[in-house]
């Protein structure tokens, strides 16, 4: 859910406090600690994943479940500049990624998640190709050792999680390159949400040109992100166009949601964007 959806349920009447595990890990509710069984709450204290305040109890993790996979990342509010966070784009990214190969069919020997946070994409990318390697890369420490956590929990060896600024610290070319970077211009410039730039695309930017840099031929970038529309103007479409056009590239941009994260409009910032749009490029490397 997005952030302004939890901040409205969690201000209802009756739900100050959890009454049952989801209010704790799904909702973020404080919490008495005889709700949960004590084994719980002592594997919470060992890995410093409590928070004791004003005599209640939080949990510093949340659990979401996704296609029947669990994955823990950090709880609601995430305030601090290292927080996880996982929401509507986790499930737009990872249903764009379905879709792809659904439509397209072939060989995936090696992948690399740019920005993987908790590693959801690699981790649904890793369960499809049982055979290839895939890698998570992130900059964020706290990210990968939630992504490395969610991988163990649904037992799988095929995905490695490294921290690399981009493709930075990883050597070799892929067959597939998926993203789906911070994109909002961030007063606090968390690593999740910051994504550099005017309007919060550099990010974006900076991973197309380095990515494709590594694509195997008749391989694919596919990229989420978010999008200002300026004055009914998509500025981002218009650098991937200077970028792409009259290369040996194909590509596709589709707007998959018109209207995200609309509170955002009321900053600073978006004072002159008419909405932020989620959007999704595929880039296929054409066979030479």
């Amino acid at each position: 859910m997005s952030p302004v959806t939890h901040q409205i349920i969690n201000n209802r009447a009756g739900n100050e406090l959890a009454k049952d595990l989801s209010g704790i890990f799904g909702w973020s509710r404080p919490f008495i600690k005889t709700l949960i069984p004590a084994e719980i709450y002592e594997s919470l204290e060992r890995a410093n994943a409590l928070e004791l305040k004003d005599g209640v109890c939080l949990s510093k993790i949340r659990v979401s479940n996704l296609d029947g996979l669990l994955f823990i990342h950090s709880a609601y509010p995430t305030v601090q500049t290292d927080s996880v966070f996982f929401g509507p784009d986790t499930y737009r990214f990872t249903a764009a990624i379905k879709h792809h190969f659904a439509e397209h069919q072939y060989p995936v020997k090696r992948v690399a998640d740019i920005c993987t946070g908790c590693g959801v994409a690699a981790i649904v990318l890793a369960k499809m190709f049982p055979s290839a390697e895939i890698y998570g890369l992130d900059i964020n420490e706290t990210a990968l050792e939630f992504a490395r956590i969610n991988a163990n929990a649904n037992q799988l060896d095929n995905v490695h999680f490294l921290k690399s600024n981009l493709l930075a610290n990883i050597a070799g070319d892929f067959d597939f390159i998926t993203a789906n970077p911070p994109y909002l211009v961030d007063a606090s410039k968390r690593d999740y949400r910051h994504g550099g730039g005017l309007y919060g695309y550099q990010i974006s930017l900076d991973i197309i040109d380095c990515a494709l840099a590594r694509l195997n031929p008749g391989g694919t970038l596919l990229l989420y992100t978010g999008v200002a529309i300026i004055e009914s103007t998509d500025l981002f479409l218009e650098e991937v166009n200077r970028k792409l056009s009259g290369t040996h590239l194909s590509y596709i941009y589709e707007e998959i949601d018109p209207d995200i994260f609309a509170e955002e409009l009321l900053t600073e910032p978006y004072q002159f964007a008419d909405r932020i749009a989620a959007v999704v490029l595929t880039v296929r490397h054409l066979r030479n």
